[in-house]
């Protein structure tokens, strides 16, 4: 089950004794284990109850850990981190070959564990995790599912963040303007990487110093302003309207404060990438937020990138790509600078 639906049921059903945090949104399994561990013990009992292991144990030591009854506490709680009993299988002929040869011992030991994950002891609780994707075919996965319950930590990304930020202003006791908003999703939009734990910590900051209740651009443009991906965001909005004075300016003060031209450029090719496939799609029919899952983006950013990408040539496109790749060659090897990237933006807002 996913995130919201995990936390819900864990806050209102009984503790299981199994579970499985897997995926790979760390700030999810840390959230999940975080809110299972309160659950079970309070801060002064973990000394004695909780064991926190890294990696995988021995299958037997595993299981006498689970059914050793504890001496200075009324339960007893593994914490298994970075386990790999949930990973997907892909060996070659000759590892499969190998592997056969313990095939018998590996099947009673894995039996054994199905055994007792079946049948936990009243007194025991067993939390792995794992920041991979578990594998549903594995016969251990099917048995916590079954006794227990599994955490499946999807990445966020920009087209399905809108959830985390709901939940993370109903916490903190905010909401955004509509151009707070507008400018928050397109500032996401523009990270490689979406990190969750980043943004939380914002929030959390903008909860104890904004007295007010409705949150302002200019509340979030203190949180971005310091990331470069995000920086750049305004240089590509005055691009998407054909406004060549402000995105030179805005790209020109960029490489002032220090911005890596290489980001710069990746950050142009992508707006260039993100225009023409939504033109592609918009040509076959697709409009307006329908755009996001193909373009894997929120979709009100993807139906606010359909409507730019009306204004621009497909030929206007094309161009752009093969200049972008140019400049690209040109840079890595020093024969050009930041006038290849200004004259990219030209193109693009002629």
């Amino acid at each position: 089950m996913d995130y919201r639906e995990f936390m819900a049921q864990l806050r209102q059903g009984e503790l299981k004794h199994v579970y499985l945090l897997a995926g790979e949104e760390s700030y999810y399994i840390e959230k999940a284990e975080e809110e299972i561990l309160a659950r079970l013990l309070s801060v002064k009992e973990r000394q004695d109850a909780l064991q926190r292991l890294d990696g995988d144990i021995d299958t037997d030591g595993l299981i006498g850990m689970v059914e050793s009854a504890p001496f200075f506490a009324d339960k007893n709680v593994v914490l298994l981190k970075g386990t790999r009993l949930f990973k997907e299988r892909k060996g070659n002929a000759k590892e499969d070959k190998e592997e056969k040869k313990g095939k018998n011992y590996a099947e009673k030991q894995e039996g054994r564990l199905l055994t007792a994950i079946s049948d936990m002891p009243d007194y025991s609780y067993v939390i792995f995790e794992t920041h991979e994707k578990a594998d549903k075919r594995r016969k251990l996965y099917k048995a916590v599912t079954a006794a227990g319950a599994v955490l499946e930590a999807e990445p966020v990304r920009a087209w399905n963040i809108n959830g985390w930020l709901q939940d993370k202003l109903r916490e903190v006791g905010k909401e955004l303007e509509p151009e707070a908003y507008t400018y928050f999703m397109g500032a996401v939009g523009m990270m490689q990487q979406i990190s969750l734990g980043y943004l939380d910590k914002e929030f959390e900051k903008l909860a104890l110093y904004t007295k007010e209740r409705r949150l302002t651009k200019n509340d979030l443009l203190q949180v971005f302003s310091s990331i470069p991906e995000v920086s750049g965001f305004a240089m590509l909005d005055a691009v998407s309207l054909h406004d060549a004075g402000k995105a030179l300016t805005l790209l020109r003060r960029q490489i002032k404060d220090g911005v890596y031209l290489p980001l710069l450029l990746g950050l142009l090719v992508r707006h260039v990438r993100q225009l023409w496939q939504a033109k592609t799609l918009i040509a076959k029919g697709v409009r307006g937020r329908q755009l996001g899952a193909p373009m894997e983006l929120n979709p009100f950013i993807a139906e606010k990138v359909g409507r730019a990408s009306q204004s621009f040539d497909e030929k206007q496109l094309q161009n752009a790509m093969f200049a972008l790749a140019d400049a690209d060659y040109y840079l890595k090897t020093g024969q050009a600078g930041a006038e290849l990237l200004e004259n990219v933006v030209i193109g693009l807002c002629r």
